[in-house]
């Protein structure tokens, strides 16, 4: 009996099938080495691709231990980007806190201008 055979099994059959973790390492060495390719193991022991590649990723020589990191790359030109509008946010900040203490500083001027003449000089100054 080929080893074929031995898995040509009924859609139901593969859903309740379940292979142990020593088979899954194995195979996957032997796609690492360069023995076998996946698509030949998918059609050997009727597997999806999308399984195999599951296998790679966790048994793997490259699998990633613990929890996945992403990694971001990004042009020279969009970090230089990105810094130059940190500035110039960063100075349109300081701008606007120095405009904003000049006009409390004129209000208050106004206020005290108004209690020394005596005068509503916001009133007469509107049009």
């Amino acid at each position: 009996m080929k080893a074929t055979d031995k898995f040509n099994l009924t859609a139901e059959e593969r859903k309740r099938r379940c292979f142990s973790e020593s088979f899954k390492r194995k195979k996957v060495k032997e796609i690492e080495k360069g023995k076998t390719r996946p698509s030949e193991i998918s059609k050997e022991y009727q597997v999806s691709l999308t399984s195999i590649y599951r296998w790679i990723n966790k048994y793997g020589q490259n699998a990633q231990k613990g929890r996945k990191k992403r990694l971001i790359i990004e042009d020279e030109s969009d970090t230089r980007r990105l810094i130059r509008l940190k500035e110039e946010l960063n100075h349109a900040y300081k701008t606007i806190g120095e405009k904003q203490v000049e006009i409390d500083f004129l209000k208050r001027l106004i206020e005290m201008a108004e209690e020394h003449y005596g005068i509503d000089i916001k009133k007469n100054f509107s049009t």
